[in-house]
């Protein structure tokens, strides 16, 4: 029998730290899952140890597939290509699920499913098992964007996907041999027309880093532009986007154009020309606050 829901587990060379994950998934007090391992082409021991995992007597499937590097995003193209579960969920290979995770997700999702909802968001909790930013709304279920356009989305969150949902977004874009297309950008263009259930508990322990998290964006601002300036576009397009919340992403976004050495593209790949222009020296600002902090504060 098929089961409900894919676990899948894009990777790099995190064979050291991998089977945190996979014990996690052993603990599960529900076994209706699959878990499915993407390498992003890596050259450890990734392959060989999976192989050994499939090799056990798990009471749940283990599937694995190899992909030449590509990037984060390119690992969930090839996982929504591959997945044919009703529902999914992305556990990168540093975190782990709390032992009911996948029991919480389907007694919700079975009980409350329908087709207006994409699915269910969830909690982050850090390897303290403190919640990564605020809890949700005490409420059955939400506008995922909305949430967003508010900043009533404070910290990182779990998303639960109707599979079918991704399959009609993706695959997402790789510009310029870019390997920082933020994956969230699937996300945001399905909240535009479908609400979140709800679950305001733990669905993943994660190794949360402030400081290096910070750093880490400022590298993949530089590192990929284009991607970032594609999803500054879709962030302006948003049906409820307010002023400010506009304001904020032509900013990001004259800042990634302005790193690309997209020039011309300012102006006319904008969706908001005028808001834009008048953004300019804004976004030349924060150019130069980024690449500061990639040279002097390091």
């Amino acid at each position: 029998m098929k089961p409900t829901i894919t676990v899948f587990t894009p990777t790099y060379n995190r064979a050291h730290l991998l089977h945190m994950c996979y014990e996690s998934l052993k603990n599960q007090t529900i076994k209706d899952f699959c878990w499915l391992i993407i390498d992003d082409g890596s050259t450890d021991e990734t392959k060989l140890l999976v192989e050994s995992w499939i090799r056990e007597s798990n009471d749940f499937e283990i599937k694995y597939s190899f992909k030449k590097n590509g990037g984060l995003h390119t690992g969930y193209n090839l996982a929504i290509e591959i997945m044919d579960t009703e529902l999914c969920i992305c556990i990168d290979s540093d975190d782990y699920m709390p032992d009911n995770a996948i029991e919480k997700i389907l007694k919700l999702w079975e009980k409350e499913k329908d087709v207006k909802f994409a699915g269910i968001i969830g909690l982050d909790f850090n390897t303290k098992n403190e919640i990564i930013g605020e809890p949700l709304p005490d409420v059955k279920d939400v506008d995922l964007n909305e949430l967003m356009i508010t900043k009533k989305l404070v910290g990182d969150k779990k998303i639960v996907m109707r599979t079918e949902l991704y399959k009609k977004v993706a695959p997402m874009p790789t510009l310029n041999n870019e390997k920082n297309f933020n994956p969230n950008y699937m996300n945001v263009l399905i909240g535009e027309d479908y609400r979140f259930l709800v679950l305001n508990e733990n669905l993943c322990f994660v190794e949360y880093l402030e400081e290096g998290m910070t750093k880490n964006i400022f590298n993949q601002y530089v590192d990929s532009p284009n991607s970032f300036a594609q999803i500054r576009i879709l962030y302006m397009n948003l049906k409820k986007s307010s002023l400010l919340f506009k304001v904020k992403n032509a900013i990001h976004y004259t800042s990634s154009c302005i790193i690309a050495k997209k020039y011309k593209h300012i102006i006319t790949k904008s969706p908001n020309k005028l808001l834009t222009a008048l953004m300019f020296p804004f976004g030349c600002l924060l150019t130069m606050y980024i690449r500061y902090n990639i040279h002097y504060k390091r």
